[in-house]
Parts: C-alpha cells; structure tokens; sequence
C-alpha cells in the first residue's frame, strides 16, 4: 500500500482578509480544493478567514474614507497575525485601493490581486483588458497602474455601465443572488468591449466568477478571484518538498 503523502516542510498558514461574503467564499474553497496536487489528497494549507460585517466597509466606501477602509483592513490583519497566519491575501478588489494606507503598518505581508491579474495577463500574451467591478474600482487606478507596468492597455466600462454593474454587485450578487438578466448584461458589455479591440477581460469583483467564466463569456476571462487563490497556494507551498 503507497504511503501517505508527508511534506518535508509545513506550508505557510494563509491568511484572508475577507470583505463580501460571496468573494472571500469563494476564494477559501478554491484554496482548500486544489491544494492536493502540492500537498496530497485532502490537503491544503492552514488557511484563516476574518472579515468585520460589510456594512462598515459600505459605510466608507460610500464617504469615500478609504484610510477607515484602510483602519478595517488593519484589524483584519491583525488578528490574522495574532493567530499565526505568515502572509495576507485579499479577495476583494475595491477595498485594494486602500493598501497605501495599510501596507506602512502592517504586521504581515500581502499580495496583490491586480499584480497577480496583470501577471496572468502577460503571461498569456494579451494585450488590451477590459474591466469590470464594482463603480470604485473601475474608476481607480488598481488595474490600470499594475496592467501599465506588464506594458498592457486597458478600457472601462461606460458610465452608464458602470453604475449598471455596481448596482449588480452589490444588490445582487454580494447577497448571493444571481440572474440570468446579470448574466445577458455582462455578456453585452463584455461584446462591446470586445469591439473595442479587447482581447480579454478581468472580472474584477470576486463575485462576478460565480456568474461569468470562459464557458459564456464573450472574451477570454481573468477571474481574479481564483487567480489569488492560486497565487496564495503557491506562495504557501514554495518550500513544501
């Protein structure tokens, strides 16, 4: 009978700083369910999950205070690093914009999901990147700085568009809804963006993956969700043998 598989070193313990609930969900199972390839059946890292209720990150972000965003994110970390966790991931993309305010006190390292994303992007040789998420990321710079420094170009959704999705986001699928009428209306701009000369496209809230992907998709999707995911796994595993 083969022996049970025995890393030589412990992986890193991960640690999550979740906003949504949908997102971070997502992100931990994906970490959870494909951590066997490095660490054998049933095997994934420690991983460590906190996440202050929603509504206060909402708070801020309608009053534009990204430094108490920033205050929130902190306490998250925190007590992540209270309980061992070695590194800090994300799985929101909005609340990124706050990371100047954290990473100067913060007790741990982080990664970055638009790093990972623009990582991704290069690597499988696209050139221009449509965006999506919530109406504050689209506006900001996450994307555009970390897909100008790979030498890629990207496009925003319309105004119109923008609030559309926002409204999508954050009515429906952070509450776990999700509908046919959101699929058909991300599709649409997906196209536009399509003939707009985008040759891929982010889907950059971490719960737009629950209801886009490859399979309907009018571009070639950038789930920045499980691409985190799968930057974490091997950041935790590097010295696993």
């Amino acid at each position: 009978m083969k022996p049970p598989f025995t890393p030589s070193a412990a992986p890193l313990h991960i640690g999550i700083v979740g906003c949504s609930a949908e997102g971070a969900a997502l992100c931990y199972r994906t970490i959870c369910a494909e951590g066997a390839p490095w660490l054998g059946a049933h095997g994934h890292p420690e991983v460590s999950l906190h996440t202050p209720s929603l509504a206060a990150y909402v708070q801020c972000l309608d009053g534009g205070d990204w430094p108490g965003v920033g205050e929130l994110m902190l306490a998250s970390a925190r007590k992540l690093a209270a309980i061992g966790a070695d590194f800090l991931i994300c799985p929101d993309n909005t609340i990124h914009q706050a990371l100047p305010h954290v990473l100067p006190r913060s007790p741990l390292p982080w990664l970055h999901i638009a790093e990972v994303v623009a990582a991704e992007a290069a690597a499988r040789g696209f050139r221009r990147i449509g965006l999506t998420g919530t109406r504050w990321l689209v506006e900001s710079g996450v994307y555009p700085d970390k897909l100008a420094a790979r030498g890629l170009g990207w496009l925003r959704p319309s105004a119109e568009e923008r609030e559309e999705i926002n409204r999508i986001i954050m009515d429906e699928l952070v509450c776990g809804v999700f509908k046919p009428e959101a699929v058909a209306y991300f599709q649409r701009v997906m196209a536009r963006m399509r003939s707009e000369g985008c040759d891929a496209v982010v889907l950059g809230c971490t719960e737009i993956p629950l209801i886009m992907s490859d399979a309907n998709a009018p571009l070639p999707t950038l789930d920045s969700t499980r691409l985190l995911a799968r930057a974490a796994l091997r950041r935790a595993v590097q010295d696993v043998r």
